[in-house]
């Protein structure tokens, strides 16, 4: 992959999607909150046009499309839910004609948003990877443009709600974020190190470059333990299937002296967090409460 997309980069994206996509919002929640024992937020990307985060780099890569290969009259993706939403959308927003592969027993108000969108939506194989040799062998055959599930524009898209998140609350300690294909988790990485890297610019800003040394350099902490999930989840051989099921978890943000908040890239995924001293207990929740329900729900829909 290319570098990440710095903060002019980021910034540019923003000013792109911004005539489509609000900021979305953040707020607190007092009876989590108060089961939690701890202050929490919730950033709602479910507030978006599609219901989930893709929808910012889905704009940005058919910009970046139309710009650079401004003969291209179509575009074909595969997915199971949220990718060919933003793709659809975005397609129809450019005037470009968009075909959809899914999987047979794909989630149905997923197709049907999608068809909503105005793509042509096609069924094939049991399964994502099926779909996605499939969407390739018609591009070649209709002259489509294959638009990928990660690429550096998505990312670039992407990056743009992590830094809406930095910007909103200060004094971040950890962030967690699960991997599926990588956009979401590149998008918040560029964001973080374009955000700080600002801040390293401005002396004034002495707190939080703190706090972003505590964020890089505490060894142990839950920051910690989250690149080795995130390692662990990257190289998991069950490829991008398992992978887009830790996707329908939340991305988790942790603030010093036990206080959390929760970015939820889908609509009514909720994670329970205790504290930074009590990382076991988290895992423990994500694998006895979280896993047995919400994943087997949300896979289909992604």
């Amino acid at each position: 992959m290319e570098s990440l997309p710095c903060l002019s980069e980021i910034e540019a994206a923003k000013a792109l999607i911004r005539p489509h996509i609000r900021e979305t919002p953040m707020y607190r929640w007092p009876l989590l909150e108060k089961g939690l024992g701890c202050e929490l937020w919730l950033k709602h990307e479910n507030h978006t046009p599609v219901g989930a985060f893709k929808i910012r780099g889905g704009l940005v890569y058919l910009n970046e499309l139309r710009r650079l290969q401004p003969e291209v009259r179509g575009v074909i993706a595969a997915t199971t839910g949220n990718h060919g939403q933003s793709i659809a959308y975005a397609a129809r927003l450019n005037g470009l004609r968009a075909v959809i592969v899914v999987p047979h027993g794909n989630n149905p108000e997923k197709n049907a948003a999608m068809r909503s969108l105005g793509a042509e939506l096609i069924e094939h194989g049991t399964e994502f990877q099926e779909s996605l040799e499939f969407s390739r062998e018609l591009a070649a055959q209709e002259g489509l443009h294959a638009v990928p599930s990660f690429h550096p524009w998505l990312v670039r898209g992407v990056a743009t709600y992590g830094l809406e998140m930095f910007r909103s609350v200060a004094d971040l300690d950890a962030i967690f974020v699960p991997i599926g294909l990588g956009s979401g988790f590149c998008g918040v990485a560029a964001a973080r190190a374009a955000y700080f890297e600002a801040l390293r610019n401005d002396p004034a800003n002495t707190a939080a470059l703190n706090n972003l040394a505590v964020l890089e350099m505490r060894s142990g902490s839950p920051a910690e333990a989250a690149r080795h999930l995130a390692s662990s989840l990257a190289a998991n051989p069950q490829g991008a299937s398992a992978r887009h099921n830790l996707d329908a978890l939340a991305i988790l943000v942790a603030r010093r002296a036990g206080r959390w908040m929760l970015l939820a890239p889908f609509p009514g995924l909720l994670a329970a967090v205790a504290g930074l001293d009590l990382l076991a207990r988290v895992l423990a929740l994500l694998a006895l409460v979280l896993l047995p329900t919400v994943w087997f729900r949300w896979w289909r829909a992604l």
